[in-house]
């Protein structure tokens, strides 16, 4: 990507780094509009401006440009699911599950091709798999540190923090698939982390 110079007429070069956050942005931008299936290597060049070959070029092709937006998507459910100065550990980790659901129903595309394959993958990113740890190692030190007050019953904090994982995440993939069989989806979902909590009381 170049630009002209305004004083001379030359070309100059775009620095990489910036362009791999115009591509990331251009990325976002058309994953959110289009949603998964229209998300391309040309959508994304013409969104940002630049001839595809330049995607192929700083990100591998499509599967650069999954991978970028899976990162981006972990981070993201990492910051929602760490805490936030609440007062205790419970309410701490008690509002991790709420902002869990908040994060799912915000971005339903970037939910999609992080958990449902929305766009197949030809390879496993090594730095995928890492931010994905991250984000499900937020989750471990909540209930590490709810564990650590007495207000729940967690010898294994990291088992304790799949279960956790596995009840959430299967209410809101039931409610982003219109599946729940309840009026209130949001009071459906609160309950479900208070029996969580009742469950791991100790």
């Amino acid at each position: 990507m170049t630009e002209a110079d305004a004083a001379g007429g030359r070309r100059t070069r775009t620095p990489s780094s910036v362009l791999e956050r115009e591509l990331l942005s251009a990325a976002e931008t058309v994953l959110v509009r289009n949603g998964p299936g229209g998300l391309t290597v040309r959508a994304v060049a013409a969104e940002a401006g630049i001839a595809p070959m330049g995607v192929y070029n700083r990100l591998g092709g499509k599967d650069g440009l999954v991978d970028v937006l899976l990162i981006k998507g972990f981070d993201r459910l990492r910051e929602a699911v760490e805490g936030r100065g609440e007062p205790d550990s419970r309410t701490r980790l008690r509002a991790c599950g709420v902002r869990y659901r908040e994060f799912a129903l915000s971005n339903p595309h970037f939910y999609a091709i992080m958990f449902e394959d929305a766009i197949p993958h030809e390879h496993e990113s090594a730095e995928v798999a890492e931010h994905a740890a991250a984000a499900f190692g937020a989750l471990v030190r909540n209930v590490e540190l709810a564990a650590a007050a007495g207000v729940i019953a967690a010898p294994d904090p990291r088992e304790a923090a799949q279960q956790i994982w596995s009840a959430v995440h299967g209410a809101v993939a039931l409610e982003l698939k219109g599946l729940m069989q309840t009026p209130d989806a949001a009071t459906t979902y609160e309950a479900t982390l208070d029996t969580i909590l009742l469950g791991l009381a100790p």
